[in-house]
């Protein structure tokens, strides 16, 4: 049996990271591995580090690398070497991108691409301002207007905005994101596997464009 496909998924908050991931999830039967989401269910456990994160994610910062580092990589260092996954989330810098390198060389296998969602600022603040989140479920939704708020079609939940996608933070979140992880992209295309995927359009088209590059 092939080995399954290995990849870290790039871009700003709001690139629809979180949906591409389980779309290529699903097509290729890969484990999905999000930071957010490790984080939400460490608060949710109450553990110290879900506690620790919380604080950063409110603010709409990121997270400090020693908290980010240890949980993801024990995460990623218990999935099987001939299996796939998707890194969501991870790594956000260079520090954290040779922590990863360093641990899948010494215990596994290696990354095989890097996939880039480039998407322009004034499209990710859109995105964003309307992004709403289900109490229940954690099912994702856009609001365009508040007379769209109603409750979640899966659970009927009711429909809640993170602090971290109010207007404030989200700016603050893109200017982080320019500052600390656009660096990686220099990292990744010295290796040779860094693929750049335009972003501002349908889920679909991302979604074909990215399995274009990742099936030539």
């Amino acid at each position: 049996m092939a080995q399954g496909l290995r990849l870290v998924l790039f871009g700003p908050p709001g690139a629809g990271k979180g949906t591409q991931s389980q779309l290529l999830t699903d097509r290729y039967k890969l484990a999905h591995v999000s930071s957010g989401d490790l984080f939400r269910k460490n608060l949710q456990q109450g553990t110290p580090l879900g506690i620790r994160a919380k604080e950063f994610m409110a603010q709409g910062v990121l997270v400090p690398d020693e908290v980010t580092i240890d949980i993801i990589l024990t995460e990623v260092i218990s999935i099987n070497t001939e299996d796939g996954f998707i890194l969501d989330g991870f790594p956000r810098n260079t520090r954290q991108a040779l922590e990863l390198e360093g641990a899948l060389a010494t215990r596994s296998r290696g990354v095989d691409h890097v996939v880039h969602i480039d998407v322009s600022e004034p499209e990710l603040v859109r995105r964003l301002g309307g992004r709403y989140i289900c109490w229940g479920c954690q099912a994702p939704y856009t609001v365009e207007t508040d007379a769209e708020l109603q409750a979640c079609e899966r659970c009927g939940g009711e429909l809640y905005q993170r602090e971290d996608d109010r207007p404030d933070a989200v700016k603050r979140r893109i200017v982080v994101y320019r500052e600390e992880t656009l660096p990686l992209l220099t990292f990744y295309r010295e290796r040779g596997i860094l693929v750049d995927v335009p972003g501002d359009d349908t889920i679909d088209e991302v979604n074909r464009r990215i399995v274009a590059a990742l099936e030539p």
